[in-house]
């Protein structure tokens, strides 16, 4: 009877092996990793103590150069520095422009006050988006007078790099968002083609993707409905239905755990119209959304990889990749 239980074992785990194997699997891809620039080249702050509401700004590294996150030095850099697509961050304004700012409110980077998408894209454009930034608690301001007029609308920045790819963050959490952007992306076929896919707050990102179904996109709940369900079946290679046709974030430390990871992971959800997500380990780095920031982070990135590799640091990883290649 042990036997016969013994023997059932390894026929299971020879069935398992087989379906998941990465030998019958060629690579995705034989160039270096896609990456995607979050905020572009910007300033990056430690995260002791951070909060939801923390003003990032005030907490910078000491400056080694003079990006502003979401500004076009910034996203022209990142593709300059080797990024495929450029992660960017919009508020619909009263006056019914995006603008591309990160926070809720303006009183943390800028001079004004007041909450970002209550305020006239009029009046933002003419603020500092530098004016914020303090790494010694306040005795200097470096970037103080280097961002004035640089907070752009979102046309504005389409415009200005008509071959650039961008992952749009909606910052709200208003369904109009969503629709207006979806507007003015039918009416502009270019404006289309350059948005590579939104995310953020689900109400936005759903409004918009039933008005563009083959929008690539991704939510919180989306991508932990995606990674859970692939854990229960994905050991029989099919991909369950929350997998289909959207983004999959996976953690580059979680990411061994899959079935079938690398290749036959991939392949699959590049099956099921999806495209897979490198981010860094939940927990670590020094901005909110962990990337892949260190050569150590990107070592494991696995040859081949055909994704795209979130990353908050571009400016470094980029032109090591490009040296290495």
């Amino acid at each position: 009877m042990l036997k016969k239980i013994l023997i059932g074992l390894l026929v299971l785990v020879a069935a398992l092996w087989l379906r998941n194997t990465n030998l019958f699997t060629p690579p995705a891809s034989e160039g270096p990793p896609r990456f995607i620039s979050h905020r572009g080249v910007h300033q990056t702050y430690h995260r002791e103590d951070l909060e939801r509401d923390t003003c990032t700004a005030i907490r910078i590294y000491p400056p080694t150069h003079d990006f502003i996150e979401n500004t076009l030095p910034s996203m022209a850099a990142a593709f300059k520095a080797g990024a495929e697509v450029v992660e960017i961050d919009v508020h619909l304004t009263p006056d019914g422009e995006f603008a591309v700012f990160h926070d809720w409110t303006l009183d943390c980077r800028t001079e004004a006050e007041g909450v970002t998408d209550k305020t006239p894209m009029s009046l933002i454009r003419t603020l500092d988006a530098g004016y914020g930034y303090t790494a010694d608690g306040g005795e200097t301001f470096p970037l103080r007078g280097k961002g004035v007029g640089m907070i752009r609308s979102l046309p504005e920045v389409l415009d200005a790099f008509p071959e650039g790819h961008f992952l749009v963050n909606f910052k709200s959490r208003r369904a109009e968002e969503g629709r207006v952007l979806a507007g003015m992306l039918e009416a502009n076929p270019r404006w289309r083609a350059q948005v590579w896919g939104v995310y953020g707050a689900p109400i936005p990102s759903e409004a918009l993707v039933e008005r563009i179904p083959d929008m690539p996109y991704f939510t919180k709940d989306t991508a932990k409905s995606c990674l859970k369900d692939y854990a229960l079946i994905g050991w029989s290679g099919i991909v369950p239905e929350s997998c289909h046709n959207t983004l999959v974030p996976v953690p580059i430390d979680y990411a061994p755990f899959l079935w079938g990871w690398p290749r036959a992971f991939e392949a699959r959800m590049n099956a099921a119209g999806s495209f897979v997500l490198l981010f860094g380990s939940v927990g670590t780095g020094d901005e909110g959304t962990p990337g892949i920031d260190t050569p150590a982070q990107l070592a494991k990135v696995p040859k081949g990889f055909g994704g795209y590799v979130w990353t908050n640091r571009i400016e470094t990883l980029g032109p090591q990749v490009h040296e290495a290649r």
